[in-house]
């Protein structure tokens, strides 16, 4: 019986506004490669919930949800491979957002990045510091902790700015442990640091709020005629140009091998012209979208076979949201009545354990701590340059226990409890993970 630990990886897509190849670099690609990892449980869905919330037109929302999930999987998404569902066919999500609504703090939800940005902005405006603001912005951290949470996911790819989302997810999982028991698994941030910024047709990053950007899947022609608009300066064919800070350089460099970048560095050096180098970009953007695109024009005129294709990915998923559902609700005494009153000697029997938690802070490095279960810190760390490094202490922590203490001394401050009460705590997480892992 094969006991390896698949590790789970879930991704939110937001569904509005039309794919670019922007999305595509930085998103997309990368993505469906590391959906082939056979290492891995992929996760992989349409956050159209989510889309509500910055959205009030339904055909938009409609259209744009058809074009993301096609342009997924046109792009490679495998979906008997990994679990690809529309967040709003999962009944399941809304009801545990309710759950971790009842149990996260007021005050968590208002030091909410997004949330603090229109208090800001209203503030300076000299409007009431709640103007516009909907609940739907204001809970949005729970309605993602409840998208992570439900699949028990262990890995979360995240940009920097959405850190304080899984930290969030942590605490709510945290809250809910402490209170019912053992039930959801405490998810980590994924930062890829290498993730590509492609720049639009005016050099700024290409940002559909920028109106710059050149549509993914569009027709062969309408990419050409975006790709000749890109900025370039005044040279003229025949005088060297400057690779650094050229967009389309650096566009060409997304999408070539390192021999065809290294000679395309050697024709801006020769004086290429730009009507011959954004020819070759065309060409070659279009040898790598152009099998693509025909596979996504053909979901797009038959959307009922992209509908076919999510139902599936939504009942997969349910075979696992359902039942765990079923396991949330009795714990939380939503349960027929007949049923008994056995939970106050099941949580009796439970030890609420203390945990750790990671957090980016103001100086821009990364820490963790260890609180107990009422939220006092037992345990602080100082700061690391990259989560993965405060990660990596973490496990040691967690695996190796009261031995990984005296190594790590100089990683950390000078403990609030005892080093007899810490290695005591220190041996039982080491159990606890022991115990889990079996």
């Amino acid at each position: 019986m094969n006991s390896t630990i698949r590790t789970r990886v879930l991704t939110g897509i937001t569904t509005t506004g039309t794919p670019h190849l922007g999305n595509y670099v930085g998103a997309i690609r990368p993505t469906v490669q590391a959906s082939r990892n056979t290492q891995t449980d992929g996760f992989y869905f349409l956050a159209d919930y989510h889309a509500l919330i910055k959205c009030d037109e339904p055909a938009r929302i409609q259209r744009s949800t058809l074009e993301i999930a096609a342009s997924w999987i046109a792009s490679g998404l495998d979906p008997d491979k990994v679990t690809f569902y529309r967040q709003s066919d999962i009944p399941e999500i809304p009801e545990l957002t309710w759950l971790l609504t009842c149990v996260t703090g007021k005050g968590v939800l208002n030091r909410a990045h997004a949330y603090k940005a229109a208090v800001d902005k209203n503030n300076t405006a000299g409007h009431d510091p709640d103007s516009d603001v909907t609940a739907g912005l204001f809970m949005y951290p729970v309605l993602m902790g409840a998208d992570i949470l439900m699949f028990k996911a262990h890995k979360v790819p995240v940009g920097r700015d959405q850190i304080q989302h899984i930290e969030m997810a942590r605490d709510m999982a945290s809250s809910f442990n402490h209170l019912y028991g053992e039930h959801f698994v405490l998810p980590e941030a994924v930062i890829e640091e290498s993730v590509a910024l492609l720049p639009g047709l005016d050099g700024r990053k290409m940002s559909k709020s920028y109106d710059n950007t050149i549509a993914l899947f569009a027709p062969a022609a309408q990419m050409r005629k975006q790709i000749s608009a890109i900025v370039t300066d005044s040279k003229a064919p025949g005088e060297p140009k400057a690779t650094e800070g050229s967009a389309l350089f650096q566009i060409y460099q997304a999408f070539a091998s390192t021999e065809e970048t290294a000679a395309m560095a050697r024709a801006y050096g020769d004086g290429i012209g730009w009507g011959d180098a954004k020819q070759m970009l065309f060409e070659r953007i279009d040898r790598e979208i152009a099998p693509m695109r025909e596979h996504y024009q053909a979901l797009i005129d038959n959307p009922a076979q992209m509908d076919k294709i999510l139902r599936a990915g939504a009942d997969k998923a349910r075979q696992l949201a359902t039942p765990f559902m079923r396991e949330l609700r009795h714990a939380v005494g939503l349960r027929a009545l007949s049923s008994g009153n056995i939970a106050p000697a099941a949580k009796e029997a439970r030890i609420a354990l203390p945990s750790f938690k990671q957090y980016r802070d103001k100086d821009g490095l990364f820490y963790f701590k260890l609180v107990d279960p009422k939220g006092q810190v037992l345990l602080q760390s100082l700061g690391f340059a990259s989560p993965k490094e405060a990660g990596q202490t973490i496990a040691r922590l967690q695996s190796e226990g009261p031995a990984a203490l005296a190594s790590l001394r100089t990683m950390l401050e000078n403990p609030k409890e005892t080093l007899e009460v810490l290695n005591e705590i220190l041996g039982l997480l080491k159990a606890a993970q022991e115990s889990h892992e079996k």
